[in-house]
């Protein structure tokens, strides 16, 4: 008798995926069974800000579903093209805050490092889609300005890894960085501000985490969730390797039409995140970037949705609604009031 013994398959190299991206919006409507007609505005608006959609993310998506809140926040429409009063090519006015290449300094106590200005999905809202990373990469040298920048402003303690997304880059680059931060004094936290684990779980290995916890920085990793159709199981490995290094696990979401406004979405998103041990961070409104104007939610609607969650969740599931605002000192919360649903019943009575 035969044994046949079965090669065991190997994992998705990360870089693989992260390079094999669908770039090409007719590839993308032909894999998602999407109608042809969609075609041309895609086209259109990718010229202005490309499309990326890594495989792992597009498997998410249910094919020949036009409103899929997966494909509605990376796909290119033609309403991206249309000008709208008020939104602005820097919404953030980060480019006045851009102390250094790779460096955005704009509130008291930490500071952002773009450490990699590509990132592995583009997100049709993104506040930095005309960003100007050309300027902002720095190589080895320029870094060592950056890392004199901080050592000789001893308010700062926390550094935030951010981009593009910061874990676009090797492990290799990740651990260099992260080794020069530490040796600094007076920073005590570092934290990562990234969208891959969600769309490439596979980027979650070893060598990643090594990079990050292997000082004495005890580290936060923000995630980018906006819906519950986007915490697979794949995630769920990724997340929870996380965890069980001792990050720190944080969402922040966006507030997005189409996608995430209703306020059945978002309790089905922080009950996941919260299944996961992720705490729900932030929740904001949109940053008002040219070609962004169609994910709109106004502030009313907003709010009547934080406050209905409130009723509805407990605190620690509830994120804070707020809106960044170009020149203020911090985030700037929205006041939310409970709304008690129509039928609901005082639990004190």
């Amino acid at each position: 008798m035969i044994h046949v013994s079965a090669t065991p398959v190997e994992p998705a190299n990360w870089q693989n995926l992260l390079a094999s991206s669908i770039t090409d919006p007719e590839e993308l409507l032909r894999r998602l069974k999407l109608d042809p007609s969609l075609l041309a505005p895609a086209r259109a608006a990718s010229r202005d800000f490309a499309l990326r959609v890594p495989e792992p993310y597009l498997a998410r998506m249910v094919p020949g579903d036009p409103h899929d809140p997966l494909l509605r926040q990376v796909l290119p429409t033609g309403e991206e093209l249309q000008d709208q009063p008020g939104y602005v090519l820097d919404p953030l006015g980060e480019q006045h805050a851009n102390a250094l290449p790779g460096v955005i300094h704009k509130y008291h106590g930490r500071l952002l490092l773009i450490v990699s200005g590509g990132c592995a999905v583009n997100c049709r809202y993104c506040f930095r889609r005309h960003f100007p990373y050309e300027e902002n990469n720095p190589g080895t040298a320029q870094w060592q300005n950056a890392l004199d920048y901080i050592r000789q402003d001893a308010s700062i303690s926390e550094v935030i890894f951010s981009g593009g997304d910061p874990l676009a880059v090797n492990d290799r680059r990740l651990a260099w960085l992260t080794r020069e931060i530490a040796e600094i004094p007076h920073v005590r936290r570092l934290r990562v501000h990234s969208r891959l684990p969600v769309v490439i779980p596979q980027r979650v290995t070893p060598g990643m985490i090594d990079a990050l916890c292997g000082t004495r920085l005890p580290v936060t990793m923000v995630l980018h969730v906006n819906h519950g159709n986007e915490i697979d199981a794949e995630l769920g490995r990724a997340i929870q390797q996380m965890r069980r290094a001792g990050m720190t696990l944080l969402n922040q979401a966006v507030l997005l039409r189409g996608v995430n406004d209703r306020i059945e979405q978002l309790i089905v998103l922080s009950e996941a995140l919260g299944d996961q041990g992720v705490i729900p961070y932030y929740l904001h409104v949109l940053d008002q970037v040219r070609g962004a104007q169609h994910f709109h939610v106004d502030d009313a609607q907003a709010r009547d949705l934080v406050g209905r969650m409130l009723t509805r969740l407990p605190g620690f599931l509830v994120p804070r609604l707020v809106r960044e605002v170009a020149g203020e000192a911090a985030k700037v919360p929205l006041h939310v009031d409970l709304v008690v649903e129509r039928g609901s019943t005082d639990p004190f009575a």
